[in-house]
């Protein structure tokens, strides 16, 4: 999340986004951007299937949103309050194991209530049919359940910004536990650990919203969570939100609250090299990638829980905006 005024309503505790995004390999996609329909769900993240579907989570409305290859507007997929579906926040497309993975989440502090919603926790769905297939509550108090990956033996990871955890649940697993922690990840007052990304080398990498940093999480041979590294970046990082891998040893991601960037991140040892690829966002919240292009979801959410939201502005269109990957 970017935005000051929504810390200070959920004080003591700060809030911050997540951005599930997904590789996809395949063939190229239309170039056209994509529309969330309406001014009230405000959606906070997007995923894609290896088709090239994309898929919206409503921050606003608790429900998913769905746009097929070709379409350029998306489609109710799940309704509200499914599955207990809170404030849909993190979304994930894992074709492997038919699954839509939602981090739902209590935010009735911020004045934002979802009929039929339970506690925060990580929500499974159908990915073809969107018919639940799960809830795993979140440990602990206070718990954001706020980005997703998926490793390629099927176990989910997952970044809590308020416990600055990485929490893992393995396959048939029923409990989420407690896989990583890092002191430099639990800041009072501020929502610290965000997107979350596995590359070929088999590290977890997340990154840090309120603050400057980026983290790799070595896995020993038994799954447990290895050495902790800040990676020394090219240039500080400014509310980086949304994470992925791009290709095998390269991240994309978006930062920034206004005029926010599209970024590509080489990594080359403890060292890691920020390009931007496309900068002027208003308010960019997550990305997906479909072949050749990078769908960037550009909602300021300022005009939920910002000045503008108490001036009733009306929002500008929620969409997804195509832009052309870089080579590999």
């Amino acid at each position: 999340m970017r935005l000051r005024q929504f810390r200070r309503a959920l004080a003591p505790v700060a809030f911050a986004s997540c951005c599930a995004m997904a590789l996809i390999i395949g063939e190229a996609a239309s170039a056209a951007d994509v529309v969330v329909p309406g001014a009230t769900d405000f959606p906070e993240s997007m995923s894609a299937s290896s088709d090239g579907t994309l898929y919206f989570s409503s921050f606003g409305n608790g429900r998913i949103w769905r746009a097929k290859p070709g379409e350029t507007q998306a489609s109710e997929f799940i309704k509200t309050g499914s599955n207990g579906l809170a404030s849909a926040l993190g979304v994930l497309a894992d074709d492997k194991s038919n699954t839509l993975y939602v981090c739902s989440d209590d935010l009735s502090a911020a004045g934002i209530k979802i009929p039929s919603a339970t506690a925060t926790s990580l929500k499974l769905f159908d990915l073809k049919t969107g018919e639940a297939k799960g809830s795993v509550p979140t440990p602990g108090s206070p718990t954001l359940c706020n980005d997703i990956a998926v490793a390629g033996d099927g176990t989910a990871y997952l970044s809590d910004s308020f416990s600055g955890q990485i929490l893992r649940l393995k396959p048939g697993a029923k409990q989420l536990e407690v896989w990583a922690q890092d002191p430099r990840w639990k800041v009072e007052g501020k929502a610290q650990l965000d997107g979350i990304a596995i590359l070929a080398d088999g590290a977890i990498y997340t990154n840090i919203f309120e603050g400057d940093g980026l983290y790799r999480v070595s896995v020993n041979p038994d799954g447990a969570a290895g050495n902790i590294t800040k990676l020394q970046t090219s240039r500080p990082l400014y509310h980086s939100d949304g994470l992925r891998a791009f290709g095998p040893s390269k991240l994309i991601m978006v930062e920034g609250e206004t005029k926010g960037n599209l970024d590509l991140i080489t990594i080359d040892g403890d060292n890691a090299k920020i390009e931007t690829i496309k900068d002027g966002f208003d308010g960019p919240v997550s990305l997906a990638q479909v072949a050749d292009q990078i769908y960037v979801l550009d909602v300021p959410l300022r005009y939920l829980l910002g000045p503008e939201a108490k001036e009733k502005k009306p929002p500008p269109p929620f969409k997804a905006s195509a832009v052309a990957a870089p080579k590999q």
